[in-house]
């Protein structure tokens, strides 16, 4: 039997939460990869160019992620999906599945209130430059190298963290009832 299928004595509904946890691990997991690529690759990449080139590429970056109806979708359901599956695994009385899950949809809303107070405010900042070939005044490219990296990668360890539980979720959703 799958680890993502119904498990005996659990109905139809093991199945649905079998496919929601794991789809939700695929999407956390997805997010994680993102934020963990800017922390090794894209930022300190970036940190090595003059500023005006930092900043385009930034606004960039930004505007591709903002306008990605894909990137959209991943980031809101990987908060979504497991909210839902530990609503349904506590229903069902599964509790210890339930708690791994609902850690990690906590360790994942945290990350998503510091995008929104942080790092998209930040973002913004840069947007609200204008076309970086005639900034005059790149006073804040220094604190958000400073604030943004930083935050970024609590937001790498938070997800992280959040796609170790649902992956220990996964686990014990796959195991029969009186399994160890």
């Amino acid at each position: 039997m799958s680890e993502f299928s119904g498990v005996a004595g659990n109905g139809g509904g093991g199945r649905v939460v079998g496919w929601l946890v794991g789809v939700s691990t695929v999407l956390v997991g997805l997010m994680a990869g993102l934020f963990f690529a800017y922390d090794i690759s894209v930022m300190p990449g970036l940190a090595k160019t003059d500023d005006r080139t930092y900043v385009a590429a930034m606004q960039e970056f930004n505007a591709a992620i903002d306008g990605n109806g894909l990137f959209g979708a991943v980031f809101l359901l990987a908060l979504v999906l497991p909210v839902v599956a530990a609503v349904l695994e506590f229903r069902k009385g599964r509790r210890a599945t339930a708690l791994w899950i609902g850690v990690a949809a906590a360790a994942y809303l945290v990350a998503l209130v510091i995008t929104f107070a942080v790092n998209i405010p930040l973002n913004n900042e840069l947007a609200e430059l204008g076309d970086a070939a005639k900034v005059t005044d790149f006073s804040v490219v220094e604190r958000f190298k400073s604030t943004w990296v930083t935050t970024n990668i609590l937001r790498t360890v938070l997800c992280t963290a959040a796609l170790g539980c649902l992956v220990r979720a996964c686990m014990l959703h796959g195991r029969r009832p009186g399994s160890s």
